[in-house]
């Protein structure tokens, strides 16, 4: 007898991946391609609603205002963020969006520590919020779907496997969508949103996030063209090695998506905006060797649409954390022109 681990290698191994890259493709009917069947893997698509922006409080902190708002993403599904304006230089600013991955919310990306284990997350480089306006952006901190304020809420008395991201990932297959696709909608509509603040430029924003919110960032630069530019941490790997070999969180899944591409043939739809791909050398979920593969293919497109100078790979000598002092610099020197 085997376990289903053996068959599903074979399967692995003859996955067909038909809209990979290869030189010889036309890249805009092939980016296309990739476009529509992306979009059609990620699941339904909510229903637009009106925005209903609110803001709930502001204040002023040493170097930048912190204004708590919350917008509707869907019908039952608000969304609240933190904007973070910076005190120095003249607006309107460019904005990063910091989504962070599986913790205990985005207060982590504010640097403030309100559970057990919060230091240790927010030393690992994951305060993004505070680290953006230190380089002069303006950040907007939101919560994603299944983390903090928005966990999940039932009765303790039918949760069994804890609240994360499991159960929510799971319905959302039933109901022909993915945690993924709801979490790039959530995504979109907050650039929507940021278009009723007058002291960001909603023209200029850009996106980072470590592990699961370096897996929203990737797609999210896919879908969303709005986007300028990404800085995705601890998540670009082929997921032959890492989704496929290793045990990770139900929302990262995307149904079918080896029959048509692997992540690396994904930067079609990302390049020529500049892309900087953080990862940890020892990192135990997202191994080096998969890193290296992807990043590969990535500049491989990219030099296909004489962009090869706007991808770059950064290595931190940690593990599944965030390295500000190699993600930032690289992404300052790719985005001279277009964030500033």
């Amino acid at each position: 007898m085997s376990g289903p681990e053996v068959c599903h290698e074979l399967w692995l191994d003859r996955a067909p991946r038909a809209l990979g890259y290869r030189p010889d493709r036309d890249l805009g009917g092939w980016r296309a391609e990739v476009k529509e069947t992306l979009t059609g893997l990620l699941g339904l698509m909510p229903d637009r609603v009106p925005l209903e922006v609110t803001v709930e409080w502001e204040e002023q902190q040493a170097d930048h205002l912190e204004r708590r708002f919350s917008f509707a993403a869907e019908e039952g599904a608000r969304v609240p963020c933190h904007l973070l304006i910076p005190r120095r230089g003249d607006g309107p600013h460019p904005v990063m969006i910091c989504l962070q991955g599986h913790s205990t919310g985005m207060h982590i990306s504010l640097g403030r520590a309100k559970y057990p284990g919060d230091e240790q997350s927010i030393a690992g480089g994951r305060d993004f919020g505070l680290q953006a306006v230190r380089q002069g952006y303006a950040a907007l901190v939101m919560e994603q779907r299944s983390f903090g304020e928005r966990r999940d809420q039932r009765p303790d008395k039918v949760v069994s496997l804890g609240r994360g991201c499991h159960h929510a990932s799971m319905v959302a297959l039933m109901l022909g969508r993915t945690l993924v696709g709801e979490r790039v909608w959530d995504v979109s509509r907050a650039i929507d949103a940021l278009a009723r603040f007058g002291e960001v430029d909603s023209s200029r924003v850009a996106c980072m996030g470590n592990s699961g919110g370096g897996t929203t960032t990737f797609f999210a630069a896919c879908m969303e063209e709005r986007l300028c530019a990404a800085m995705p941490s601890c998540y670009v790997c082929t997921f032959r090695h890492s989704l496929a070999s290793i045990d990770h969180c139900a929302c990262n899944y995307v149904p079918g998506i080896l029959n048509h591409f692997e992540m690396g043939d994904l930067a079609v739809l990302i390049a020529p905006r500049p892309l900087v791909v953080v990862a940890g050398r020892e990192d135990p979920i997202f191994p080096l060797e998969g890193v290296h593969e992807t990043f590969a293919t990535i500049q491989a497109i990219y030099d296909r649409y004489g962009a090869g100078d706007r991808c770059r790979l950064v290595i931190g000598e940690g593990g599944h954390r965030f390295y500000p002092e190699l993600g930032w610099p690289a992404f300052e020197d790719l985005t001279q022109g277009i964030m500033r």
